[in-house]
């Protein structure tokens, strides 16, 4: 999967094509759901690939070297599609092995206006009916906005304080009730969607029930962080090749760039932080999901 990783990286994102998803501010839906790379931590008998943590962040640090964003869109893509197929009823059974597949594209949805890093203090609301949950209230930050087909959607189900009534539902993009009013303006990488969701009396359905919702969440994303270093990993290492590269090339003083002692005293280090930054990631994603890493 990371020959696979590198191949898309040197045939879908090369700089020009990048270049022009920006230009066009839209989002690249056909490249992500065609890369293959949409069911990295999916069970093979739902389409997926099976992978355990520490062999996915080595496809994230591949994606890294082409483009970080779109990367961190897939990153949050397979949490999902993991979390979805893993439920085992009949969400998984609708939504998972498509999200494995990339035929569907999956968000996460958990910070509001009001509510960053103190997650508990979030006031979007769930109710069970006759007919199945409803929720409503008013997200912000959520990556693929107004472009993911099924959310996944933290909120509270009552007023007890704290994280006992947390739960996570899912919530289809074309559900009634669902809108996407604003979407930010940001300093790069204008293809990837990044908005306000709102929720209005939408019909939803149960991933994890209250009580459970605050875990799953922090646990998706615990795997988002270890994602999210892997992909800066590849960026580094890109950034050490192009540097290794010009280095070579470059003539200054009658010779290479690359034979002058500081520059190679400043290469190394560069490649000493790379090994280290792939140690840490490596250990960190090798304790998801074990009481090491809890």
């Amino acid at each position: 999967m990371r020959s696979e990783a590198a191949r898309f990286v040197r045939r879908e994102l090369a700089p020009g094509a990048v270049r022009e998803w920006e230009r066009q501010g839209r989002y690249p839906r056909a490249a992500a759901a065609g890369c293959g790379l949409t069911g990295l931590f999916c069970p093979p008998d739902m389409g997926g690939k099976g992978l355990d943590f520490p062999a996915g962040m080595q496809v994230f640090e591949e994606l890294g070297r082409g483009d970080a964003a779109f990367a961190f869109s897939l990153s949050m893509h397979n949490a999902v599609a993991a979390a979805v197929c893993g439920a085992g009823d009949a969400l998984g059974e609708r939504f998972g092995p498509d999200l494995a597949a990339g035929r569907l594209l999956g968000g996460f949805s958990l910070t509001e206006p009001h509510a960053g890093s103190d997650a508990t203090a979030i006031t979007t609301r769930a109710a069970e009916h006759a007919d199945g949950w409803r929720v409503s209230g008013r997200k912000a930050w959520v990556s693929l906005a107004g472009e993911a087909d099924l959310f996944l959607v933290v909120c509270k189900t009552a007023d007890e304080p704290g994280h006992r009534d947390i739960a996570i539902l899912a919530v289809e993009r074309s559900a009634p009730g669902v809108s996407f009013p604003v979407m930010y303006d940001k300093a790069a990488a204008a293809f990837l969607p990044i908005g306000e969701m709102r929720l209005e009396d939408a019909p939803a359905q149960l991933l994890a029930p209250p009580g459970a919702g605050m875990r799953a969440a922090l646990g998706a994303i615990d795997i988002a962080r270890c994602d999210i270093a892997a992909i800066a990993a590849g960026l580094h290492a890109e950034a050490l090749d192009v540097a290794l590269r010009y280095a070579r090339d470059r003539a200054a003083f009658g010779g290479r760039v690359l034979d002058f002692q500081g520059i190679q005293w400043a290469l190394a280090d560069v490649a000493t932080e790379l090994e280290a930054s792939r140690l840490l990631y490596a250990r960190a994603a090798a304790a998801l999901g074990t009481p090491e890493g809890t």
